[in-house]
């Protein structure tokens, strides 16, 4: 199976895509740059498709413009995807050290889990896995059945999957990679690696500092009904990788 990677790049991030695609010629690997949606540049009024008030209530603090951009642009990345005839794409971010293998280990993933829709390549974390199936590479898929996972650095998808996360997560209500694991609310079978397959450099974010997202969030007793959507996401998780 040959699989294609996408990989979402800033005009701006120019040593970025150095890097990256320097990278992916080394390892003879396929990849094409999506140009990044820079929320950054792009005004308020300019948002399509945003639910300002739920993101207010779901995630406890305003939008950053950084975080919009990211969410249009992993949008735009498996429009690109679904415009070829692949079976099979990877998604990334341009802040990606790639692996030789991974390609090959996407595609060993998603012959063992046929069934899945999108399987993540790479978290900050992994609590609670509830194993599914192993690759004929030895890579173990599951769920984790504690949340969030974090990043959206890197992903598999099907073309089904690239389909229903088109259509399912078009109105953002989260940030990207909060909804990208939320399959027990869209109907996505969302599956992940145990071991992370790539990692990232490390460096910092183009969305904001930490102590801009610090500064995002509402005092605690404004996020009293956040705290409780959580709590019920928390749980429905919980079934939804129980359920396998």
């Amino acid at each position: 199976m040959n699989i294609r990677i996408y990989a979402i790049n800033l005009d701006r991030s120019i040593e970025r895509w150095d890097a990256l695609s320097t990278q992916a010629a080394d390892m003879s690997l396929d990849l094409l740059r999506i140009p990044g949606i820079d929320g950054a540049t792009l005004a308020a009024n300019a948002r399509i498709d945003y639910d300002e008030d739920a993101f207010r209530r779901k995630n406890g603090r305003s939008l950053l413009a950084g975080e919009y951009g990211c969410y249009r642009s992993h949008l735009k990345a498996l429009s690109a995807f679904l415009e070829t005839g692949d079976a099979v794409g990877i998604i990334v971010e341009d802040d990606l050290v790639l692996t030789e293998d991974l390609c090959r280990r996407t595609a060993a993933a998603f012959e063992a889990c046929p069934e899945a829709d999108v399987i993540k390549l790479f978290n900050h974390r992994v609590v609670w896995f509830r194993h599914y199936c192993t690759s004929s590479l030895g890579d173990e898929i599951g769920r984790a059945a504690h949340g969030p996972q974090g990043s959206a650095a890197c992903y598999g998808v099907s073309r089904a999957g690239a389909a229903k996360l088109v259509e399912k997560l078009r109105r953002m209500e989260y940030p990207w990679d909060v909804a990208l694991e939320r399959g027990w609310a869209t109907g996505i079978e969302i599956y992940t690696m145990r071991a992370d397959v790539a990692k990232t450099t490390e460096e910092d974010t183009t969305i904001a500092s930490r102590e801009t997202y610090r500064s995002t969030k509402f005092p605690w007793w404004k996020r009293l009904n956040t705290y409780g959507l959580r709590f019920i996401d928390d749980a429905k998780r919980l079934g939804y990788a129980l359920r396998g």
